[in-house]
């Protein structure tokens, strides 16, 4: 067996064998409505159909993840001036305080982890964990292996994209996604708020 054979082997059993309620927020902070508090309270406004495109969603899934949100006092919709077309959706007062508190408690929890590694383990873990996930994007089961040239061009793209990133204080928008839907946000909503009715 190979080290990397082995290397699978240990990281599988240790995924498998951890039960960790850090973990499991962490996963949930990817998905549903804490998922959107936490994109609204990085880039502070977003259309329907941002939202939609970084959360690999539907249009109506989305627009009942803000009719809910809105339900609770969380966020806000409103058309926008500059383009009626489109929607606006930003957090409410108390839709920022429960982002900003769930975003704390999580940030806290992993910097306690990095203070009990140490600042040169933490700072090698956080090298190896980037590069892991440049080859993880580029690495598709069942298909070729990327070219040396595929390779270079993903890291450099990376490090382009993180330099950016430090440079707007860590609040860079993400570009427009290929896929993303052509219909304006004011269909979008429309489109949802009737499915809604009829469900009703």
């Amino acid at each position: 067996m190979g080290f990397e054979q082995e290397a699978l082997r240990d990281l599988s059993w240790s995924v498998a064998n951890s039960k960790s309620v850090l973990w499991d927020e962490l996963d949930r902070s990817k998905r549903g409505e804490p998922f959107v508090l936490r994109q609204l309270l990085r880039h502070g406004t977003a259309t329907p159909t941002q939202l939609a495109v970084a959360l690999h969603a539907s249009s109506g899934r989305i627009s009942a993840l803000l009719k809910a949100l809105e339900a609770k006092g969380l966020v806000s919709r409103q058309i926008d001036e500059k383009d009626r077309r489109n929607i606006l959706v930003t957090l409410t007062d108390a839709g920022r305080e429960q982002a900003t508190n769930d975003q704390g408690k999580i940030n806290s929890a992993v910097c306690w982890i990095f203070s009990q590694m140490g600042e040169r383990r933490t700072r090698e873990f956080v090298d190896l964990a980037e590069e892991f996930v440049v080859y993880l994007t580029l690495c598709k089961p069942g298909e070729e292996r990327p070219a040396p040239d595929e390779v270079s061009q993903a890291f450099k793209d990376r490090n382009e994209r993180h330099r950016a990133w430090l440079e707007s204080g860590g609040k860079a928008v993400r570009g427009p996604h290929k896929d993303e839907p052509k219909q304006t946000d004011a269909k979008v909503g429309a489109k949802a708020d009737s499915k809604a009715g009829a469900k009703a």
